[in-house]
């Protein structure tokens, strides 16, 4: 046994009931819907399973969710906002088990979407997969964010570069952070034991973003639509494990 198992272990109870939570979610998210009703059923499904919402209360955040809509890029507040045919969506959870953080988002579509805003959020997903598929101790964090930058940009897309994953475990946010642009063999180097999210924001249109008043909710400068996916991750000897995985191998949209 190495010396992060029980790490690891905490943090995949912890990953497996926020991707548990976005599992039942995905059954009630349709049109007619507000984000707060789905904030509503998320808090009550994580309390329910003997866990807490790591954004409730978190630096003033008054919800236990971020519901991103269309071109919010993240960390939207729910709301009385019903959803309409054609809206994207970006759900993020986060539930903490026994002090333990796990973190994960995924993109839903409502109704019929624009195929930009399907090769967008098919665009963004790949683009983490690519990433996570490299990771092993050695390699360096440069080499994450060139992985994600280069596959969206060849896209025609681009990398919001204002916000960018993090080191997670006992704390929400800790070091490193995990940019999803940069170059080759630059940065620290992974270490068995290390855990992190990835989470790239993808814009359609440029990457530039705007903090609106509420302090929160972050938006497309250009109002493009903007789509984000995330996993929690822990390097291995030699590899990596996904703490976040849907339980029912739900990926991106449709999930059927």
């Amino acid at each position: 046994m190495n010396n992060y198992s029980e790490k690891f272990e905490k943090m995949k109870i912890a990953g497996n009931l926020a991707a548990r939570t976005l599992d039942m979610l995905t059954d009630h998210i349709k049109v007619g819907i507000s984000t707060d009703y789905i904030d509503k059923l998320g808090y009550e499904f994580i309390k329910d399973n003997h866990g807490h919402s790591a954004p409730l209360f978190y630096r003033g955040f008054k919800k236990s969710l971020c519901t991103s809509l269309n071109h919010v890029v993240c960390h939207g507040i729910p709301s009385d906002r019903i959803l309409d045919d054609g809206d994207i969506i970006n759900i993020d959870v986060t539930a903490i088990v026994n002090e333990h953080y796990g973190d994960t988002s995924r993109m839903f579509c409502i109704g019929k979407t624009p195929v930009k805003a399907n090769n967008l959020i098919d665009s963004t997903y790949e683009s983490m997969m690519k990433a996570i598929k490299i990771l092993k101790p050695g390699l360096k964090l440069g080499d994450i964010g060139h992985e994600i930058q280069n596959y969206v940009e060849s896209k025609g897309f681009s990398v919001v570069k204002d916000f960018c994953g993090h080191g997670i475990s006992t704390i929400f946010h800790e070091p490193p952070n995990i940019l999803h642009y940069g170059e080759k063999n630059t940065g620290i180097e992974l270490d068995p034991g290390m855990t992190f999210t990835i989470e790239p924001m993808i814009n359609a249109g440029k990457y530039d973003i705007k903090v609106l008043d509420d302090g929160w909710t972050a938006v497309t400068k250009d109002k493009s639509l903007s789509a984000q996916f995330e996993h929690t991750i822990g390097i291995t000897e030699n590899g990596c494990e996904i703490f976040t995985k849907s339980v029912k191998g739900y990926s991106k949209p449709p999930y059927l």
